[in-house]
Formats: C-alpha cells, structure tokens, sequence
C-alpha cells in the first residue's frame, strides 16, 4: 500500500487531534497507526478535542509534529482557530501543523480554503487522494527530530 520506512533508533513524537466539533474517530486511529508504522511515536487525544486540551497536551511534552484530522466538514471554520492558539504559544510556535480530511462539508480542495488554513498558521494542507502521500512526504522532510517550517515546501 504505502512504502514502509525503517522506524529511528528513537521515536519521534506526534500529537494527533481534530477540531472540538468533530466527534469521528476511524480517520484519527488510521492516522495514528500510520504515523506509528513511519516510527513516530503518538498522542492520540481523540475527538471533540478542546484547543485547550491541545495546548496544555503539547506543552507539557513539545512534539515534532501536530496533526489535525477532521472529517466533519467544519474544519475550513475551526481549524484556523486552533491554528492562531497554537502558534500563539511560544514552545509550540515552530512546531509543524498539518490539518487535513474534509475541511468543509462540501469536500472541496479550493486553493482559498488552503490559503486562509496556511495563513492561520498551519504549514500544510492535506486533502483529497495527495492527503496520505502529502503526509508522508513531509514525513520524509522533517529534519531530525528538529522542529521548523523547512518542511512545508515537500507538501505543496
């Protein structure tokens, strides 16, 4: 299906979450054995998640990278939000943040949702059938264990 990667000598840490709306949870667990199949160890929060709940989850243990799965259709609405909270926090401001699945309720890829989800603070976009290839491409890209947007370009 997907290329499997040699997981590093020591897992990398991923916080994976979705927006407080968003009570789904098949796209968070399929994500999460992903990310874990890539060597990454994960904090899954589950659904509904409070930003709060995020930040506070973040901040007491930083990770590498900050995944935003919804599926919902109210992302394009609240996941620039989560975005602003999140880049507001010093320790999380350099923090990689994807969001991706169905970002509104008509599934649309337009390049303006992209746009005003990027500019919130997210350093990528992932939806469609480029969404799993676009994560592991940035997989891919992420230095190690390093955090930064130096990564955004392998996604775009």
């Amino acid at each position: 299906m997907y290329p499997h990667r040699q997981p590093p000598d020591s897992p990398r840490h991923a916080v994976l979450t979705t927006i407080a709306s968003d009570s789904h949870t098949w796209n968070l667990l399929f994500l999460q054995l992903l990310l874990e199949e890539e060597g990454w160890e994960v904090t899954n929060l589950g659904a509904c998640v409070p930003v709060d709940v995020l930040i506070e989850e973040a901040t007491a243990r930083p990770p590498g990278l900050i995944v935003v799965s919804t599926v919902n259709g109210h992302g394009a609405e609240e996941a620039p939000g989560l975005a602003r909270a999140v880049r507001a926090v010093p320790a999380l401001a350099g923090v990689p943040l994807v969001v991706g699945g169905k970002l509104d309720t008509s599934g649309t890829t337009a390049p303006e949702v992209h746009a005003s989800l990027t500019d919130a603070g997210f350093d990528a976009v992932l939806t469609g059938a480029n969404a799993v290839p676009g994560l592991l491409a940035l997989l891919e890209a992420l230095p190690d264990h390093r955090h930064g947007k130096s990564h955004a370009d392998a996604v775009r």
